[in-house]
């Protein structure tokens, strides 16, 4: 049997990454990622597959993100047996990521199931709870960067630094063919150099084929350096009002680099010593995984917790769990830091600060992560007049800065040096990118005489 390819999700879009990779009796999948949208599509995606889970012979996870690891849980209810493979820390910080992600299923179905109660619908259920979420790490089996390992017959796999997150990895199969064996690169996401706290991306050598993404394909990015100038900027001007800086942030990465810079610039006395709250359970035990996980750090930040220095640790900075300490946070009238998730303000903690400082001139809302179409984050972004939290509608008074300096995803210009130091290539697939983002990645790696394509979802490719 020839070895095939099948782009299964996150395929012209940025949500619910999976493909699949069979040969000779060996099937193997490559993340199993959550696709995120309007109710309906979101429960009719995710649990629909075109291939038998009970048929795998692997799970590869690439990272801990929810568009990539989300629907671990829905595979194996509809019957996955085998291991999945991924790093250390990985698995760790995908725990809590999926029991998180259940946890917001239950409550969501709950306070569905009450309207659907009264106007007589049928009552839904969530894709899967937090329970089973926990249970499902344990099938997780962890390797280590750079160890090749038979994960099915006649497919070989070895993790290297992807440099996105903490643990993340591109994934390489040698794939025996025969005589032959065909070499294929997952790099979905991919980092970029110079990123606070994490080791430059790896470059895998010797590929044949490929599996690129293209969130950022046509787009540049600001040097990572001017995120910490601007977010200086911003905290000075709005303590010197007084006022109050609230970060919506990701729970998984951002936040921690937000704390990383945050850290520097409060040594470097270049910001007054105010109280910073990082308001936010899951981002507290994401960050204890940092520090536990110290040797997927980069050398510098590495050796800074081990010699006691973390750069998660200092001393006007308060991790808050308990929720009366969340809520005092609004009565309390000094001017502070508080970054909360979620990212998009769609839920969590950062909607009570919102609601209670959206409406006051001395504040700012800070931006630091991806808004996406639709959400209250975009309309913020977007300086909407009055916006609704909890269905009231506040004005938007406060000032809104955005620093789009953050992004762990690599640019145009990364991806371009990625793939010209990984050459030579037979075929490069992009795939994770917005129609628009991966035609123009697509456009100017053709403009260099590669042999690129942007497949299709469903599309099935032989690989010779």
């Amino acid at each position: 049997m020839p070895i095939s390819l099948k782009f299964l999700g996150g395929v012209r879009t940025v949500t619910g990454s999976c493909h699949l990779v069979k040969c000779d009796r060996s099937e193997v999948l490559l993340d199993a990622g959550l696709f995120q949208g309007h109710r309906d599509e979101f429960y009719q995606i995710n649990t629909t597959f075109e291939y038998n889970p009970h048929k795998l012979n692997a799970l590869l996870l690439s990272h801990a993100h929810i568009d990539h690891c989300g629907n671990i849980p829905s595979v194996i209810k509809k019957g996955l047996r085998c291991k999945i493979y991924t790093t250390h820390a990985t698995k760790d910080l995908s725990k809590l990521m999926l029991e998180d992600s259940g946890k917001i299923q239950e409550e969501d179905i709950h306070y569905l199931n009450k309207i659907n109660r009264r106007l007589g619908a049928p009552l839904r259920k969530p894709l899967y709870t937090k329970k089973e979420a926990s249970k499902a790490t344990r099938k997780f089996h962890p390797l280590s960067y750079g160890h090749r390992f038979c994960v099915a017959k006649n497919i070989f796999a070895t993790l290297v630094d992807a440099g996105h997150i903490l643990g993340s990895s591109i994934i390489v199969l040698d794939i025996k063919d025969g005589e032959k064996t065909v070499r294929l690169g997952y790099a979905v996401d991919l980092g970029r150099k110079g990123l606070p706290l994490l080791n430059d991306p790896v470059i895998p050598k010797g590929l044949d084929y490929l599996i690129l993404e293209s969130t950022y394909g046509g787009k540049l990015h600001a040097p990572i350096q001017d995120a910490e100038a601007k977010l200086k900027d911003v905290i000075n001007r709005t303590i010197e009002r007084k006022g109050k800086v609230i970060i919506p942030s990701f729970t998984l990465e951002r936040t921690q680099e937000v704390i990383y810079f945050l850290n520097s610039l409060i040594k470097n006395k270049l910001i007054p010593a105010v109280p910073i709250y990082v308001d936010s359970p899951l981002a507290t035990n994401i960050t204890d995984v940092f520090t536990f996980h110290v040797d997927y750090l980069n050398r510098e930040s590495s050796e800074a917790i081990k010699q006691g220095n973390s750069p998660f640790e200092f001393l006007n900075l308060r991790y808050v769990r308990d929720q009366r300490e969340s809520k005092s946070l609004n009565s309390d009238k000094r001017p502070m830091i508080i970054i909360a998730g979620s990212g998009m303000c769609e839920s969590g903690r950062v909607l009570h600060h919102l609601k209670n400082n959206i409406e006051e001139s001395r504040n700012t809302i800070l931006v630091v992560g991806y808004m996406a179409k639709d959400t209250l984050g975009r309309r913020i972004v977007e300086r909407v007049r009055y916006v609704r939290i909890f269905g009231v509608e506040y004005e938007l008074n406060a000032e809104v800065a955005v620093i789009n300096a953050f992004s762990g995803h690599a640019d145009k210009n990364e991806l371009l040096d990625f793939v010209t130091r990984a050459m030579p290539l037979k075929r490069i697939f992009l795939v994770h990118g917005d129609l628009e983002q991966s035609q123009a990645l697509f456009e100017t790696l053709h403009g260099m005489g590669l042999n690129v394509y942007l497949p299709a979802k469903s599309e099935e490719i032989l690989l010779d």
